[in-house]
């Protein structure tokens, strides 16, 4: 480190000499100097600035789900109107998210094919196009997998939600049950209690009795029946949001061997190239030493002949 100095000012002696050999004024000198200093900032493309504005999309997604977090998961806070109203506000969100997305990977496509075709014409004579192209589908994944973060998340509180919805149908089924049947009792004590102090036929009360008795079972079954399917409908429910979960998580990480196969694709395309110009200069070089072969003989044939003309 001892024998290290600045040699900034030894690069522009240099720069000045190179340019005013080949003629540069001293206000081009000057800007060229400023512009070691103080670099124009580069343009951005409209992919970046789309690819900016989903990235904001995705964070005023999260920031949502961060502030309603409370009121979406604890009950006494908000309504179930109020829950299911900042839920379809975030469905919204994901899916004006999720269009975003697709557009950017629309337009990648379709530049895509397009830089095919040029290639196909040759019009094209580097492989900046293909970089260029990988970099925005690695741009897209990043975009994808940020998404799938916040996605993520609100499954969670999700699945809380109906957890708690669970655990206050299940409570709720016995209680119902036990005030069925002691309603049942009850009607039978009071009709019985009404029954004894007055004088009917015992025919006529004991059909109507019965018939309440009936219509009282069929109403016990018909709500247990209704309690059942509610609780199988509320598990199912959280069952197929675990599913959803996981099946995100399954999307993820095929896209992520989607991103090593490409990665690996592009690879096998530059390789493939190199391996054509090997194979072109070989053809030449093969083409070239036949020609000197050719020239050899053709010199050696006529030394001979002219040798033997001489003798």
């Amino acid at each position: 480190m001892a024998g290290c100095r600045d040699r900034t000012e030894d690069l522009k002696d240099t720069v000045r000499s190179v340019a005013l050999s080949l003629g540069y004024d001293e206000s081009k000198i000057a800007s060229i100097l400023a512009s070691f200093i103080m670099r124009k900032p580069r343009q951005k493309s409209p992919f970046i600035k789309a690819a900016l504005k989903t990235l904001e999309s995705i964070e005023a997604l999260e920031k949502f789900i961060v502030k309603h977090r409370k009121d979406y998961v604890d009950l006494q806070r908000t309504t179930e109107q109020e829950r299911d109203s900042i839920e379809h506000e975030v469905g919204v969100f994901i899916k004006a998210c999720k269009e975003q997305i697709d557009i950017l990977q629309n337009r990648i496509n379709d530049e895509d094919k397009s830089g095919n075709s040029r290639a196909w014409l040759g019009m094209r004579g580097d492989n900046s196009h293909a970089d260029i192209i990988a970099h925005k589908h690695g741009v897209v994944l990043i975009l994808s997998e940020r998404l799938h973060l916040v996605t993520a998340q609100f499954d969670q509180l999700r699945a809380i939600r109906f957890h708690e919805a669970v655990n206050r149908a299940i409570p709720r089924r016995k209680p119902k049950k036990v005030a069925i049947t002691n309603s049942s009792s009850v009607s039978k004590s009071t009709d019985s209690e009404l029954r004894e102090p007055e004088d009917f036929p015992p025919e006529p009360l004991r059909v109507q009795q019965q018939l309440l008795d009936d219509e009282t079972q069929a109403l016990q079954v018909e709500l247990t029946t209704l309690l059942d399917a509610v609780q199988e409908t509320e598990t199912k429910m959280v069952e197929m949001s675990a599913l959803n979960h996981l099946m995100s998580t399954h999307v993820l990480q095929q896209a992520q061997q989607i991103e090593l196969l490409y990665d690996q694709a592009v690879e096998a395309t530059k390789n493939v190239d190199l391996g054509n110009k090997e194979l072109s200069q070989a053809i030449q070089r093969n083409s070239s030493s036949r020609t000197f072969l050719l020239l050899f003989l053709f010199v050696l044939t006529f030394s001979v002949l002219f040798l033997d003309w001489y003798s």
